[in-house]
């Protein structure tokens, strides 16, 4: 029999995010699903680095203690979990939820299901030798040109796998990279039986991930609108969708946590990531922003509905990283009188001595924080009487000793520049490795994603 409705609980926005929140979203009331997006674009190269160095790594560890914590919890009242943790090792991050269920001894009490076959990194060069091309989305560049260093190269897949593994009984299903609204999206469609060409209620559950995918944020996190009096931000609480089988569904939170669920706060979300609002696409459908219809339903809750959409493309968008060079980043704070001409006399002392030097790099990039650094030119003409201007340099080039010397010009700024120095934050600056974005499209015909159910 088909459920009236289902409860979506957001519990993690990023690798990183509030470790208690999707806790709390377990213990705080009545939930259905229970959605954790880890995964960013550079999450994938990081990962692959882990993995690279121990072949039992390579994805997101924390899911693992949380997942001691809370699956008694989930296998008792049958909530069910959907989460990216998987990264770029989605078996070995299944096999540890595994272990976690035989200490609590619930061992072949629920069913794990993994989603793989995004990974197509060793899928490259047979890619191109093919003459797919993988252009970059941005500049039309081929692949070919940054191929020896590439670091790790993963499709996005939409919502179907992990519809596939809940159909077939799956209480956790752990995927690597996944799109994050079809994290939210997949429940819907396994509770409510939408088929692959229902394009309209299928934007309508993408955009319900859209909103909770990055946690708190719609629930009152990092929101402009009125921020001075959105309540207890130290105890917020993280949004949940509440779906129906028409494409309606409702944005709330649980009752006596803090935060604030509001139509304009719901706004600022959908704005996020945004491009064009006629088109937002995913490997699901096209959703249709400018369709979106929402009313205030009463405290802590906003009525989203009326949406339409359009077919999904023939592609599917492959996210790849690859290093990039070198960087590092070194900073001063000069205090008043006359911070900002200090702190700006100081940056052409600094770009002097490296090019007396010799030293090269790709870029230079000086900003004054505290003068412009946030707004640029629309910050104009700083006030001579601000009190104190954080000096910001930072280098970036394919030479490491280069970007190692800019490390060591830094410090003698502070006998041998401007005065009123303070605040050299963190000592000497470190040598980083960049890792640069290539966002690509591939025909879907390339890509079987791959879907196991089984015992835990």
């Amino acid at each position: 029999m088909m459920k009236e409705k289902i409860r979506i609980a957001s519990g993690q926005g990023f690798w990183g995010d509030m470790l208690d929140a999707p806790v709390r979203q377990v213990e705080g009331g009545q939930i259905d699903y229970l959605m954790l997006d880890y995964l960013a674009e550079v999450t994938m190269s990081i990962m692959q680095k882990q993995r690279a160095r121990d072949s039992s790594a390579g994805y997101a560890r924390d899911f693992i203690p949380l997942m001691k914590q809370i699956l008694p919890a989930c296998v008792e009242r049958n909530i069910r979990v959907t989460a990216n943790a998987g990264g770029v090792n989605v078996e070995g991050c299944a096999e540890a939820v595994r272990g976690v269920a035989r200490e609590l001894g619930l061992g072949g009490k629920f069913r794990i299901g993994i989603v793989t076959g995004d990974d197509i990194m060793a899928r490259i060069d047979d890619f191109l030798a093919r003459g797919i091309e993988l252009r970059n989305m941005d500049t039309d560049e081929p692949l070919s040109t940054v191929r020896e260093h590439i670091q790790s190269a993963n499709v996005y897949l939409g919502a179907w796998p992990m519809v596939e593994a809940l159909n077939g009984g799956a209480q956790i299903v752990i995927t690597g990279r996944a799109t994050d609204t079809g994290l939210t999206l997949a429940p819907i469609i396994h509770e409510f039986g939408w088929n692959e060409t229902d394009w309209d209620k299928l934007s309508a559950g993408t955009i319900a991930g859209h909103i909770i995918e990055c946690g708190a944020q719609s629930s009152g996190g990092n929101c402009q609108y009125d921020w001075r009096n959105i309540p207890d931000l130290a105890n917020v609480g993280f949004p949940i969708a509440e779906a129906y089988a028409d494409g309606s569904f409702f944005i709330t939170k649980h009752e006596g946590t803090g935060g604030r669920v509001s139509v304009p706060g719901i706004k600022e979300q959908l704005l996020y990531e945004m491009g064009d609002p006629h088109e937002y696409i995913t490997p699901d459908c096209v959703a249709d922003f400018t369709t979106i219809q929402l009313e205030d339903a009463g405290t802590d809750r906003v009525r989203v509905f009326g949406i339409g959409g359009h077919p999904a493309t023939e592609f599917l968008k492959v996210s790849i990283s690859y290093s990039a060079g070198f960087k590092a980043v070194g900073t001063l704070v000069y205090s008043w009188p006359d911070a900002y001409e200090k702190a700006q006399a100081a940056d052409k002392i600094l770009r002097a001595r490296l090019e007396r030097l010799g030293l090269r790099f790709d870029q230079i990039l000086t900003e004054f924080v505290g003068a412009n650094a946030t707004h640029g030119l629309l910050a104009g003409e700083p006030s001579p009487d601000l009190a104190e201007v954080q000096l910001r340099v930072g280098v970036r080039g394919d030479d490491r000793q280069a970007v190692e010397r800019f490390t060591k010009e830094i410090a003698p700024l502070i006998l041998t520049g401007p005065p009123g120095v303070t605040g050299f934050a963190g000592g000497r600056p470190k040598v980083e490795e960049i890792v640069a974005y290539w966002p690509a499209l591939i025909p879907k015909t390339e890509i079987t994603p791959r879907v196991d159910v089984s015992e835990a």
